[in-house]
């Protein structure tokens, strides 16, 4: 038989990192993770430490390849509790012998999409990550896709140059990619004149590991201005260029997902005892890594992610928009295909905004530290309600909206509580909010995809509790597969992804090597107490959006 040959993935999350050993046919070996800081600003602003992320990525693989490949500590030691966005743990499947540094012939990355780098000519990061919450461009945005006549508040010929060539257009709300430059520009013009490249944090890490400066055709999609009507010949537009007004010297080289950036930096091959032939592959962005992790890769094969935030999508064959919902199809990791975009800004982030505001806040008037398994505690309180939470609706907006609807002024909140609500019902209607939140993207998706999916393939943090899947598939009233090991799909989509683009496997291979733990179905009894809710949350936006840009507009 042919020698074992192994991939190091990196999955660069909001509030995680983790990093893999996996073999080249998609088994993960061994897993470490570690915390990343969030700084939130004034204004709608929100950062990360770029340098904080490789050190933490440097450490990470130390740690990992000195413990699985040297015998260091235990598979069980390395877990970091339950929570959406943390991690399990290493050593998720036995191996007949232990890996060897000579074995690993490649990197693969991810991470966290619609963030901004800006680097000087050495690599060297010029300020913190704008991420993907930031909304301090919205401004700016608006400038550029205005005019005097408009439609969804984007000037009509505006509209049409973009959503002929992209597929989309800039959001409104000033979260992506080209809102963040576009706010550099204006408020901070010296980051912007010193820049030499503008990178998604997943292209920095790339730089990070061979000293190339790139991209892929994926993650610059939230930038706006390359044609992607040829899903396998992607490039920078002129004319999308002049509308935004970036320096196009300030954008990196574009390449698809499966390529090769470089070969390993002699230095760092040198730090982690790896073969200065290691190739680094291009990667993809979080939403496209965690559809190959999920094992749905075929076309109107869907799967659902919960993590800090959340997103619903599948691949499709075609390119399409609806301006409406804020959706549209984009360049897929996938050579040549594209898939659903969209996302939900918080969803986990709501457990950990009960645990830190609610539960166990550092102001003196709590009760300590949270527990180490406080999420399954949660699952505990959840599971002692009734559905429908004693009537306490919980809506999950506590960052703004993108879809299914695009709204950064809406916020969220606890509905019809009374003096015998009781904590059980108010964990439990977290967890129904969020699912009915997901309940009106599936809408969404299934009208734009044109037809029902029976089934959703879910991963990310959340889909660890048996409850909320549960929960998920009374609400949606679909099948939900729980994938197995689902907090490391994003990781191991990075990883398959490298497998591919060097040979090792292909990506109709895909959904056989990610496996099923567990399948929840519907329950009929269920439905009228969930139809009634969701009308009632449906019912909370409507009534509530002009309130809430009034306070926060």
């Amino acid at each position: 038989m042919a020698e074992e040959r192994y991939i190091l993935a990196i999955d660069l999350g909001t509030s995680a990192l983790k990093v893999a050993l996996m073999t080249t046919g998609g088994r993960v070996v061994g897993l470490e993770t570690e915390a990343v800081g969030l700084q939130l600003l004034p204004g709608g602003g929100a950062e990360q430490d770029p340098q904080g992320w490789w050190e933490a990525i440097r450490r990470t693989v130390g740690r990992l390849l000195d413990r699985v490949m040297n015998g260091g500590a235990a598979a069980s030691d390395a877990g970091s509790g339950r929570g959406p966005g943390a991690g399990r743990g290493a050593g998720l499947s036995a191996v007949p012998a232990r890996p060897r540094r000579d074995q690993v012939v490649a990197v693969g990355c991810t991470a966290q999409w619609s963030g901004t780098v800006p680097v000087d000519r050495n690599g060297r990061p010029l300020m913190n990550a704008v991420i993907w919450m930031d909304s301090r461009g919205a401004a700016d945005v608006r400038r550029v896709t205005g005019g005097p006549v408009r439609v969804s508040g984007y000037g009509v010929d505006k509209l049409w140059r973009w959503i002929r060539k992209t597929g989309g257009i800039p959001g409104a709300s000033g979260k992506d990619s080209l809102a963040h430059i576009l706010y550099l520009k204006r408020a901070r013009p010296e980051i912007y004149a010193a820049t030499y490249k503008f990178l998604e944090p997943k292209d920095y890490l790339n730089l990070c590991l061979t000293g190339q400066f790139a991209a892929s055709y994926d993650s610059i999609a939230l930038h706006w201005v390359t044609d992607n009507r040829d899903p396998a010949a992607i490039r920078y537009d002129a004319e999308l260029l002049a509308l935004t007004g970036i320096d196009p010297g300030k954008l990196p080289d574009l390449m698809p997902a499966t390529a090769v950036v470089g070969r390993l930096r002699a230095e760092v091959a040198e730090a982690w005892g790896l073969s200065p032939g290691v190739q680094v592959v291009a990667g993809a962005p979080d939403l496209h890594a965690a559809a190959v992790g999920s094992g749905a890769t075929r076309d109107f094969e869907a799967h659902l992610y919960v993590g800090t935030s959340s997103w619903l999508t599948c691949h499709v064959p075609s390119k399409q928009t609806d301006l409406l919902r804020n959706m549209a199809t984009l360049p897929s990791a996938i050579p040549g295909r594209y898939f659903i975009a969209n996302e939900q800004e918080t969803a986990g982030a709501c457990l950990t905004f009960l645990r830190d505001a609610l539960f166990f806040p550092d102001d003196g008037l709590g009760s300590g530290a949270a527990p180490a398994n406080f999420y399954a505690l949660l699952d505990e309180q959840a599971a002692s309600v009734p559905p429908g939470a004693g009537g306490v609706i919980f809506t999950p907006w506590l960052y703004g909206e993108r879809t299914p609807v695009e709204d950064h002024t809406i916020r969220g909140g606890f509905h019809n509580l009374s003096l015998r609500s009781t904590r059980a019902q108010m964990v439990r209607a977290v967890l129904e909010g969020v699912a009915c939140n997901g309940r009106w993207l599936l809408e969404a998706v299934e009208s734009f995809a044109g037809r029902r999916l029976e089934s959703l393939r879910f991963i990310g943090g959340g889909a660890r509790s048996d409850v909320w899947c549960q929960i998920y598939a009374d609400v949606l009233n679909r099948r939900i597969e729980q994938v197995r090991d689902p907090v490391e799909a994003n990781v191991r989509g990075a990883g398959l992804i490298a497998a591919a683009g060097l040979g090792y496997m292909r990506f109709e291979q895909v959904p056989e090597a990610v496996e099923v733990a567990q399948v929840f179905t519907p329950r009929p009894e269920h439905r009228r107490a969930y139809d009634r809710m969701y009308g009632a949350f449906r019912a909370l936006y409507r009534s509530h959006r002009a309130i809430c840009a009034t306070l926060n507009g």
